[in-house]
């Protein structure tokens, strides 16, 4: 629990902390912070391969970012993130069981045909809400101030999230309502 928390916090401060310390905290001590996230994380990642490579990719940007002193590696962190997002989500889709529905099974239920189809669709939508959010993210990234950026990644992404979450919650509600299930 400790380290759930602890990941939670330097997930969502981690684009603050990358714009408050910009102009005032080197680059390559900067990726410090991004160790931090990456090594709150390794705990509760069953190393798949794309958890391999998504840990694998932000160590690489950290090494970049302390070798060029740069702050662009630091501001591709959450454009790596939606990427291994997409590639979990996108590779459950080739698989007979969504990464929605196998979420849904951690609680011990069974599904009918069609309440597998309604989660194989929703990890569709999840699927291009990471490409969107990724693809601003990384707009943000190169072009944006690091103000913008931090605001996209640190506050805009987290309500658009959790705006997705309760539009599919609602539709859920209907859906179940509508196939009795």
């Amino acid at each position: 629990m400790p380290m759930t928390v602890l990941t939670a916090a330097v997930t969502l401060l981690y684009p603050l902390a990358i714009w408050f310390g910009h102009g005032q905290v080197e680059p390559r001590w900067l990726a410090g912070l991004l160790l931090l996230a990456v090594a709150t994380r390794l705990p509760a990642l069953k190393l798949s391969g794309v958890a391999r490579w998504s840990v694998a990719g932000a160590l690489v940007l950290m090494a970049c970012a302390a070798w060029s002193n740069l702050l662009l590696p630091l501001k591709l962190y959450p454009v790596l993130v939606n990427a291994a997002l997409l590639a979990g989500f996108g590779y459950s889709l080739a698989t007979p069981m969504s990464a929605v529905e196998r979420m849904a099974r951690l609680r011990g239920e069974d599904f009918p045909p069609v309440a597998q189809a309604y989660m194989r669709r929703v990890t569709q939508v999840w699927c291009g809400f990471f490409v969107v959010n990724g693809a601003i993210a990384f707009a943000t990234a190169l072009w944006a101030s690091e103000a913008v950026w931090s605001l996209y990644t640190g506050v805009i992404s987290y309500a658009l999230m959790a705006l997705l979450f309760g539009a599919e919650y609602l539709v859920r509600l209907r859906f179940k309502r509508l196939h009795h299930v």
